[in-house]
């Protein structure tokens, strides 16, 4: 860590103040992938996160009309602190820029190819992130505690993933003892990974199904197949050309977790996760079912932002 000076700015500060903490914390639970900032700032609109040496930051574009100078000073402030406070070389910072999202857009959009792959370590597990390519680096920081839910739960459990990504949720069913695991997802590229991250972990195998379908079209077409366990995670919005129609998460998530929950066996429970900003639950809608809210017990500490998603656990009454 570089000495304080004078000329340190507010970011540097803040970095210097919790990195060494966030570090030490990292160390005792396992961890070497974390997140050191989180906009604590209101003027440095940034989301810093450490990947095992490697340093990803998204600048949030959007929260009022800031000069372009102005961004860039910051922006420059905030690479040279990264290198000072934290010695990561310049080749070791991935940089992004998160304009606000507008309605419509795809969630993992894709901004290039061949970008640096690394491991990082989680729980006792090992997963690949791709630092470069997509917005998100395939390892959701703030589901960590989800996860461990989950890979707690799983022994002996038939275990359901949709909107499965990069399987991290599988891997850590896997992990935990699961009987079985589907993995349902429509990217050949996220079920790729799926499968890498368990041969990373000496989990794959012939108990692991992974299916490239639509998930709404194939949930409606699974009934009758029960699991014991399911993760739900869907995007807020999908209007992908290999889907029979567009996919809001608002205006139809009780037909989804319906078709969702016609698939859960007697006992089971459904992990359901949103991070659509507003999103108003209508469990009502589905009397049979108890919905036990879970968000602030599944969101870790480094994540400063409290509303960086929602979950339930669902079972049945």
């Amino acid at each position: 860590m570089a000495e304080p000076s004078e000329k340190s700015s507010p970011f540097a500060n803040r970095l210097r103040k919790v990195a060494p903490q966030r570090m030490r914390q990292a160390a005792r639970q396992g961890l070497t992938a974390f997140r050191l900032y989180d906009s604590d700032i209101p003027e440095y609109r940034f989301m810093v996160d450490w990947y095992g040496g490697h340093v990803h930051v998204v600048e949030l574009a959007g929260g009022g009309f800031t000069p372009a100078a102005q961004r860039e000073a910051r922006a420059g402030e905030v690479r040279d602190a990264i290198r000072d406070e934290l010695g990561v070389p310049p080749e070791r910072i991935h940089w992004k820029t998160k304009a606000p999202k507008v309605w419509g857009q795809q969630q993992y959009e894709k901004l290039g190819s061949g970008g640096e792959r690394v491991v990082v370590e989680e729980g006792g597990l090992r997963f690949w992130v791709n630092l470069d390519d997509y917005i998100d680096t395939g390892l959701f920081l703030d589901h960590r505690l989800t996860r461990a839910r989950v890979g707690d739960e799983a022994r002996g459990k038939r275990f359901l993933n949709l909107f499965c990504y990069t399987g991290s949720f599988t891997v850590y069913a896997a992990a935990g003892g699961a009987s079985e695991t589907t993995s349902v997802d429509l990217s050949n590229t996220y079920l790729d990974w799926t499968q890498e991250n368990l041969e990373l972990n000496g989990l794959w195998g012939p108990r692991h199904e992974l299916i490239r379908s639509d998930v709404t079209r194939w949930c409606a077409q699974e009934r009758g197949r029960l699991y014991d366990l399911i993760v739900l995670d869907p995007p807020s919005f999908s209007a992908s050309k290999k889907m029979a129609e567009t996919f809001d998460i608002q205006r139809d998530h009780v037909r989804l977790l319906d078709d969702v929950l016609a698939l859960l066996a007697p006992g089971g429970a459904l992990y359901f996760s949103t991070n659509f900003t507003g999103f108003q639950l209508d469990d009502r809608a589905l009397p049979a079912f108890r919905f036990a809210e879970i968000t602030p017990a599944s969101i870790p500490d480094d994540i400063r932002n409290r509303k960086v998603h929602r979950c339930w656990r669902i079972t049945r009454r």
